[in-house]
């Protein structure tokens, strides 16, 4: 989507920065944000970029054959696991689950932490241990067989990502036609 807005609109300059820092975009002089539909604040208007998401724990072969396959989320407690968090000096992030329609989270004692996901699936794809993120991260590892889906049963969808900004007094032309862009990209 970005590639073809750029195409389509090459007097615009895109100035992106990939960040997991919570931070008020105003504040920071930013025109737009992208976040999971579920953390952005009730006073910004947002776009739909993504479907639906899921979260999943996924593993390697190699490592199920050694360690076996967890039937519940509760037995992660016991096995090695590479953890994520936002930054090095936030507590590591609770992986969560639902069971019977009631959400819960699972505190794992993660053997590895990093706050870089591709790291993470480096890690799984190795043995190391099992991982958790966004199922759109390993769908080609778990597609090729490198990687291993792993209590599915467990990991509901959730409202996937936005593009979020403040409101519509005063919008930026060039904010205009990137909301243009996206919602005619997603009637294609």
């Amino acid at each position: 989507m970005l590639a073809s807005f750029a195409e389509d609109n090459p007097e615009v300059k895109l100035h992106i920065t990939v960040t997991d820092e919570e931070f008020d975009i105003v504040e920071e002089g930013y025109d737009a944000g992208v976040r999971l539909g579920e953390v952005i604040a009730q006073d910004m208007i947002a776009v739909p970029v993504s479907g639906e998401q899921r979260q999943l724990a996924v593993a390697s072969p190699t490592y199920l054959e050694r360690f076996g396959v967890p039937s519940h989320p509760r037995e992660l407690t016991e096995r090695r696991c590479i953890g994520w968090r936002r930054a090095p000096n936030l507590p590591a992030y609770r992986w969560e689950f639902a069971e019977g329609g009631r959400e819960f989270s699972v505190a794992i004692d993660d053997a590895i932490t990093t706050t870089d996901m591709a790291l993470m699936i480096k890690l799984a794809l190795s043995g190391a241990g099992i991982s958790f993120g966004m199922e759109d991260s390993f769908r080609p590892f778990v597609k090729s067989g490198e990687l291993v889906p792993l209590l599915e049963e467990f990991c509901p969808e959730f409202p996937g990502f936005y593009l979020y900004y403040p409101s519509r007094r005063n919008m930026a032309p060039k904010l205009r036609a990137l909301v243009d862009h996206l919602r005619d990209f997603h009637r294609r």
